[in-house]
């Protein structure tokens, strides 16, 4: 067994395996809490608490998505990518997509675990945004050091457990997403290392942030963005970037 743990911990992708299955694991353990919670519609003391939490984990979600976007050094670059990315994204039907997805497996699973589209948008963006997923995935390609993908473990299997337990089902589903958006990076290291500089994470992350501003705002159902349509000015950014 020692041994078998030795070869796996060698494995370039093992610190987004772990992040993967922590991710799992929150979620399962929140959407545990969820039906023991109910839905709100029943009413009652449960209900309202639940609608509370919603309300709460969106505020939250609003403060992540501020202080990371204000960190931007360059609005210009944020701006331009909002609006190329969000042609982009429209011309794609990206949300349109997500949303077909999430109904199909809805209908799957009878509507029992809430909305599908919107746990797995909402926890793939705060999952997949951040210098922590970048940098980490590039230690981890680089050096063989899994330790700050092990730090973001913990934290994302705390948020899984909350996103689960107020937005549903399709949370667990963002666990796919983050695999394979930190193990692309991980084993393309020595190609994207030059490519990510530091600049380049911090208006990447400032972006996906405002997006994540976006999807509180959501969440307090005072707008309805289409959040997912917006999701390739992250990678416009990083164009920008290179060229600025």
């Amino acid at each position: 067994m020692s041994e078998i743990i030795s070869f796996l911990t060698s494995l370039s992708l093992w610190g987004s395996i772990v992040n993967c299955l922590t991710v799992i694991l929150g979620s399962t353990v929140g959407l545990i809490v969820k039906r023991f919670m109910g839905k709100s519609t029943e009413g009652g003391v449960l209900g309202r608490i639940a609608d509370t939490l919603m309300m709460g984990v969106a505020l939250c979600v609003m403060l992540i998505g501020i202080t990371g976007s204000i960190k931007t050094q360059n609005i210009i670059i944020v701006i331009l990518s909002m609006v190329i990315g969000g042609v982009i994204g429209e011309a794609c039907n990206l949300q349109g997509g997500v949303e077909k997805l999430g109904d199909f497996l809805e209908k799957k699973t009878k509507g029992k675990f809430g909305s599908v589209t919107q746990g797995f948008v909402s926890a793939s963006l705060l999952f997949c945004v951040g210098a922590m997923a970048i940098v980490g995935s590039l230690n981890s390609g680089l050096l063989g050091d899994h330790s700050m993908l092990y730090t973001k473990s913990l934290l994302d299997m705390i948020s899984a457990f909350v996103f689960a337990s107020t937005l549903g089902f399709g949370v667990i589903f963002s666990s796919l997403l983050v695999l394979v958006y930190q193990g692309t990076i991980t084993l393309l290291a020595s190609l994207l290392s030059p490519i990510l500089t530091e600049i380049a994470i911090v208006e990447m992350t400032a972006v996906g942030s405002l997006l994540i501003v976006g999807l509180s705002l959501n969440m307090l159902k005072i707008t309805k963005i289409k959040v997912m349509n917006l999701v390739p000015a992250i990678f416009v950014s990083l164009i920008f970037c290179l060229f600025l």
